[in-house]
């Protein structure tokens, strides 16, 4: 739905519906006030709306104004158009806030009241008791996507972490000069290096040393685009992340890490 088009037409809607009010005082000054807009932006759109015919003016273009019947129909059509744009952004939201979707753990019948819990960044409801509950809108069978409402509760979801690598340009050697075995010892033994017991549920590579390396190791890649973006998307919904990179590349992913407050570590690839 195309609402207000062409810069200014929300203004010209906006001074319209003022100056339809008809408050015998109305002044330019008053409207900038009301709009928060300066005098100069008020008079350009009143004299192109006398211009378009949508008001009249009193002497020497100045208040008092009235709007002419073609206003009155432009505020009436244009008011209409914002109303249904409102409904429909209303109507969305209540849809996101009221059903929720997730994966049937089991078979599940309409009405049933089910356990809620994350695995693998996927949403699942099942029987089993957990801290977050919600009501199903449909009976489901196992792995069937079914609609939730009610719901009620916390979802426990801890953010991932991340792993960085970074490999020697191909000026510097690229994968020949880079340390296959520290990059394959690092995705098989996750984030056990730091202290935690977690594998890595995504790779990411950037730059076609990276893939090469990726390549030599059987590593295999979940993206190579938007690295960054799917990294942060991926974190956020609990994932570890390795991510193979080449040189100064992994600088702007580590600046957008640390945009978002994504726990990181940084190992160094190069051969001595």
């Amino acid at each position: 739905m195309k609402v207000f088009r062409e810069r200014g037409e929300l203004t010209r809607f906006q001074i319209l519906y003022e100056i339809s009010k008809r408050e015998p005082n109305l002044r330019q000054t008053i409207i900038a006030e009301r709009l928060g807009l300066t005098i100069q932006a008020i008079s350009e759109n009143i004299k192109q709306l006398i211009k378009e015919g949508y008001i009249t003016a009193g002497k020497n273009g100045r208040s008092p104004y009235s709007v002419t019947l073609k206003g009155i129909s432009r505020v009436k059509h244009e008011a209409n158009i914002l109303k249904n744009y409102t409904d429909e952004i209303f109507n969305t939201m209540n849809y996101y806030k009221s059903i929720w979707p997730a994966i049937a753990s089991e078979k599940l019948k309409k009405g049933e009241l089910v356990g809620l819990y994350m695995d693998n960044s996927v949403l699942y409801a099942g029987k089993k008791e957990q801290n977050a509950t919600a009501l199903t809108l449909t009976s489901a069978s196992e792995n069937d996507d079914v609609g939730l409402t009610n719901l009620s509760g916390t979802i426990e979801i801890k953010t991932g972490q991340v792993v960085i690598i970074s490999l020697p340009t191909i000026k510097e050697g690229g994968s020949r000069a880079s340390d296959l075995k520290l990059i394959k010892r690092t995705y098989k033994s996750g984030l056990k290096t730091w202290g935690l017991d977690e594998k890595f549920d995504r790779i990411g590579v950037l730059g076609t040393t990276a893939y090469s390396a990726s390549l030599k190791l059987s590593i295999p890649i979940d993206f190579e685009f938007a690295v960054s973006k799917s990294t942060i998307s991926a974190t956020i919904k609990g994932l570890n992340v390795l991510i193979i990179t080449v040189g100064k590349m992994a600088e702007s992913v580590i600046e957008k890490l640390e945009t978002n407050g994504i726990k990181f570590y940084r190992l160094n690839a190069h051969i001595s």
